[in-house]
């Protein structure tokens, strides 16, 4: 079921959406070489504390830190450690809170100091899939829209999206139907709506679109090694157009 927001609920939604984007601002300064995820991690929980909200994803279906922490050919979900940052590296940051019971729920991947022209060209891509995307995200039309917008830009410029995983609906749950696909046709999919919150989240990859999961349960890599990126923001269609509540 999907579940529609009031103006009020998106309002209220927004706060905890400028939390999340507040705490990646902050993190995106400190990525810097030597410095580890761990460090990321430790710092993002006193902010969040400091905003009097609660991490998102500590303790969701048994993940056990605030920040997923991705780099190179991470694609998400990767757990902080100690391992210090190097130049060159390019760096997912995924981060959500509750608040005021509501969830917020964004990402994007940072090079660490100056990165390759392949990991510029695919971080720009990637971000801008993204927004290709959020200009579909209109009422009336069709979810697969959104998902034709990314894959058409990232195709285009010879990446790939990742299959395996998606976007999602947000609100009171972390995860609210409908799932958002990074591929798809256009004119497919559940009509939109004024009140649906979607969390769309592009996830690419250098080369193919196979990923696998570690060991942990968890992180996810490229099955080619490729680098891969991630970028997201929560966003409300509404009458007037999508409303991006995770950027400051």
């Amino acid at each position: 079921m999907i579940v529609l927001k009031s103006l009020r609920e998106i309002e209220r939604m927004r706060a905890s959406c400028q939390i999340v984007a507040e705490v990646l601002a902050l993190l995106k300064e400190k990525t810097v070489p030597g410095v580890s995820t761990l460090e990321l991690e430790d710092f993002a929980l006193k902010e969040t504390k400091k905003r009097k909200a609660v991490p998102a994803f500590k303790g969701y279906a048994g993940f056990p830190f605030a920040l997923c922490c991705s780099p190179n050919d991470r694609v998400i979900h990767g757990m902080p450690n100690s391992v210090p940052l190097k130049e060159g590296d390019v760096l997912s940051i995924d981060f959500g809170v509750l608040y005021d019971d509501y969830y917020g729920d964004a990402a994007v991947t940072i090079p660490v100091a100056a990165a390759s022209r392949d990991a510029s060209r695919l971080l720009k891509v990637t971000e801008e899939s993204l927004y290709k995307g959020i200009d579909r995200a209109v009422a009336g039309g069709r979810l697969f829209d959104i998902s034709c917008a990314v894959q058409t830009h990232v195709e285009q410029h010879g990446f790939s999206v990742v299959r395996d995983f998606v976007g999602h609906g947000i609100g009171k749950k972390l995860h609210e139907e409908p799932q958002v696909p990074n591929y798809g046709v256009a004119g497919r999919g559940v009509q939109l709506k004024p009140g649906m919150v979607l969390a769309i989240e592009p996830m690419v990859n250098i080369g193919g679109y196979a990923v696998k999961v570690l060991d942990d349960g968890w992180t996810t890599v490229t099955a080619d090694g490729s680098l891969s990126a991630h970028f997201e923001h929560t966003v409300a269609i509404t009458t007037q157009g999508p409303d991006i509540l995770t950027r400051l």
